[in-house]
C-alpha cells in the first residue's frame, strides 16, 4: 500500500523536475531516477519507467508552449533526430561488445571538457561569432522569436552543423549503449557547435526528447515497468512544473540558462565518472 505521504514527496519532486527539465531541455530523468532510488527505495526498473513518463510530460508540456512563441525549431529538431535515431540504433547493437565501465570513463571526460567550454560562455547572450553553415542555407536551419527578455526579434543561424549533426550521432549511441537520457548531449551540440541561442537549444531539445521517449515507453510498458502508483503523481508533478518552467524561460536571459545548465552538467559528469570508476 503506497501513502499518502509516498505521493506528495513523489509529486514535490516531479515538479521540481518539470521545472528543470523545461528550463534545460534535458527531461525529468536527472532527478527523478536518484529520487526515487535513493530517497524513496523504489526499484530502478520503475524508476527508469517513471522516468520515460516524466520526459513525455516534459516535452508534451513544454512543447505547446515554445512553439507557438516559436522558440521551437522543429525543422532542426527533425533534422537532427536522424542522427540521435541512427546513433540509438547502433548503440544497441554495441551495447554487447563494449564494456560500459569505459564508456563512462570517456563521456564523463567528454562532459569535463564541455563543462569548461561552456563555462567560459556563461555570460554570451548571443553568439557573435554564429556563421551560416552552406547546410544551413540548403536545409533552412535557421529562424526568428521574439526574445521577451532582451525584448526584441532574435534572428539566429546554425553554424558548424557537420559537428553538431556528429554530436547528436553520439548522443543517440550513449542513449542506447549507457540507457541513459541524451539531452544533455543534444543542448550542448546545438548550443556549443551549431551557436544557437540557448533558449531554442533547450526548447528544440525539449521537443527532440519526447520524440525519443514516446518511441521506448511502450517497451517499458509491454515489461511491466510502469507502475501507475508510481508514474501518476510524475505525470502531475511534472507537468505543473513543466507550466512554471516554460514561463520562467520565456523570462530569462540566454546567459541565465547557460549559467543554470552549468552545475547540472558538472553533476552527470561526476556521476558517470563514480559509475566509470566503480563507485
Amino acid at each position: 500500500m503506497i501513502s499518502l505521504t509516498f505521493i506528495g514527496i513523489i509529486l514535490g519532486v516531479s515538479i521540481i523536475a518539470g521545472i528543470i527539465g523545461a528550463l534545460l531541455g534535458l527531461g525529468g530523468g536527472i532527478i527523478i531516477i536518484p529520487a526515487l532510488t535513493l530517497l524513496l527505495g523504489v526499484d530502478i526498473r520503475y524508476a527508469i519507467g517513471a522516468s520515460v513518463i516524466s520526459v513525455i510530460a516534459t516535452s508534451s508540456g513544454a512543447a505547446a508552449t515554445y512553439i507557438r512563441d516559436r522558440i521551437t525549431n522543429v525543422r532542426i529538431g527533425m533534422f537532427l533526430e536522424i542522427a540521435t535515431t541512427t546513433g540509438a540504433i547502433l548503440g544497441a547493437y554495441l551495447a554487447g561488445l563494449i564494456h560500459a565501465r569505459y564508456l563512462y570513463l570517456i563521456f564523463a571526460l567528454v562532459l569535463g571538457y564541455s563543462t569548461l567550454a561552456l563555462f567560459r560562455r556563461r555570460n554570451v547572450e548571443l553568439a557573435s561569432d554564429a556563421v551560416p553553415h552552406p547546410l544551413a542555407k540548403k536545409f533552412k536551419l535557421f529562424g526568428t522569436y521574439y526574445d521577451p527578455a532582451l525584448q526584441q526579434e532574435v534572428n539566429y543561424t546554425s553554424s558548424s552543423v557537420p559537428s553538431g549533426f556528429l554530436v547528436m550521432l553520439g548522443a543517440g549511441i550513449i542513449s542506447g549503449l549507457l540507457g541513459i537520457g541524451s539531452g544533455v548531449f543534444k543542448v550542448l551540440a546545438m548550443d556549443m557547435f551549431m551557436k544557437l541561442p540557448m533558449k531554442v537549444s533547450t526548447a528544440t531539445s525539449n521537443f527532440m526528447i519526447g520524440v525519443t521517449a514516446a518511441a521506448s515507453a511502450g517497451v517499458y510498458f509491454s515489461r511491466g515497468y510502469i507502475n501507475p502508483a508510481i508514474a501518476g503523481p510524475v505525470a502531475l508533478g511534472v507537468v505543473l512544473g513543466t507550466t512554471v518552467g516554460t514561463h520562467l524561460m520565456l523570462r530569462l536571459r540566454n546567459a541565465t540558462l547557460r549559467k543554470i545548465f552549468l552545475p547540472v552538467l558538472l553533476y552527470i559528469s561526476l556521476e558517470m565518472l563514480l559509475k566509470g570508476i566503480g563507485r
